[in-house]
């Protein structure tokens, strides 16, 4: 198994967030974190990534504990974060972007270099020497995208990677994600748009309250309305 996630535990202060949040990811598997705004799925993103700390439980990547354990050191391991709101360096370039992520790492798939993700996002390429605050928002959501590629990771995290973006641009991404998944390149993404969900990824995890509710395939997720208009709907 790639990332197992086991009973976490996590919050802000003396707010706990999180109560017992258990997934697994394998090799070459997409997955979703699915659940209305304020259910935990961000909090469980920044605390797999380090950035938060755990209150209990834990996370394995490649059978071997990684939490609590600094962003920089859990990215060398394998794991790539594009964050929601890009938090893209609006003052460097988008080749500094990219080059000051760069983790050499080999994978046994493609290697992500900084000609690699040119070609994967062409439109990178034409602005190389352009600031991130001379960038559109879709622009940045591929620097973002690319700036976590060039970590070279095993387990590619996306949180609300669609968010905001004028249509044309969400489905460039989510032709993006599907090529990036016929590489064997493991996905988890949180977003809202449960149709491109559902033809992206094998598996689902819902979140309510800091809790995994439901979880099952997309075939199951599609087969159960209520679950929709219970844990998803508005």
């Amino acid at each position: 198994m790639l990332l197992e996630v086991d009973r976490l535990e996590a919050g802000y202060g003396l707010s706990q967030v999180l109560f017992g949040v258990s997934l697994k990811i394998a090799e070459g598997e997409a997955v979703t974190l699915m659940g209305r705004n304020g259910m935990g799925k961000t909090t469980t993103i920044r605390t797999i990534m380090g950035l938060l700390r755990t209150q209990a439980g834990s996370i394995r990547l490649h059978g071997k504990a990684i939490e609590n354990q600094p962003p920089h050191r859990i990215a060398h391991l394998g794991l790539g974060l594009v964050p929601e709101g890009r938090h893209i360096f609006p003052n460097l370039s988008v080749r500094e972007n990219l080059l000051m992520a760069a983790i050499p790492r080999d994978t046994g798939r493609r290697a992500w270099t900084l000609e690699a993700v040119l070609d994967f996002f062409p439109r990178l390429g034409a602005r190389l020497t352009n600031a991130g605050t001379q960038l559109s928002g879709g622009e940045q959501q591929m620097l973002a995208i690319g700036r976590a590629l060039m970590t070279n990771p095993d387990l590619l995290i996306l949180d609300e990677a669609t968010e905001g973006l004028a249509p044309v641009v969400r489905e460039e991404i989510w032709t993006r994600l599907h090529e990036l998944k016929t590489t064997g390149l493991s996905i988890l993404v949180v977003d809202k748009e449960l149709e491109a969900l559902c033809a992206l990824a094998d598996r689902h995890y819902i979140l309510e309250k800091g809790e995994i509710v439901w979880t099952g395939t997309t075939a199951e997720l599609e087969a159960e309305p209520s679950i929709h208009e219970t844990y998803l709907g508005l």
